[in-house]
C-alpha cells in the first residue's frame, strides 16, 4: 500500500511562510495530478492545491496568490510553499492524489497560524 508523509508544519505568526514537503512511497508520475487538502476543526476536508503531471496548477479562491504547489518527480515529493498565513489556515494539511484518493490518507501536518 502507498504510503504519504507530510511534514513541514509549525506554529507561525500570521504573515508568516511555511514550506510543505509530501513524500509518497509510489511514483507520483504514475499518480498523476496530486493535491494538498486541509482539515481546520470542526470542517470537512478541502482541496487548496493541485498539480498535473506537467506543472499544471490549480488553487482555491481562499489561497490563490499565497500558496504555490510544486511537485519533483523524480523525488516522489509534493511541496506546497505557503506565504502571508492567516489564522484561517490553520489546520491539519494533508496530500492526496487529486482524482480517486489513494489509501489510507497520511498523517498530515498540523499548521497552526497565531500570534
Amino acid at each position: 500500500q502507498v504510503q504519504l508523509v507530510e511534514s513541514g508544519g509549525g506554529l507561525v505568526q500570521p504573515g508568516g511562510s511555511l514550506r510543505l514537503s509530501c513524500a509518497v512511497s509510489r511514483s507520483i508520475f504514475s499518480i498523476g495530478t496530486m493535491g494538498w487538502y486541509r482539515q481546520a476543526p470542526g470542517k470537512e476536508r478541502e482541496l487548496v492545491a493541485a498539480i498535473t503531471n506537467v506543472g499544471t496548477t490549480d488553487y482555491a479562491d481562499s489561497v490563490k496568490g499565497r500558496f504555490t504547489i510544486s511537485r519533483d518527480n523524480a523525488r516522489n515529493t509534493v511541496y506546497l510553499q505557503m506565504n502571508n498565513l492567516k489564522p484561517e489556515d490553520t489546520a491539519v494539511y494533508y496530500c492526496n492524489a487529486r482524482y480517486q484518493n489513494l489509501q489510507p490518507w497520511g498523517q498530515g501536518t498540523l499548521v497552526t497560524v497565531s500570534s
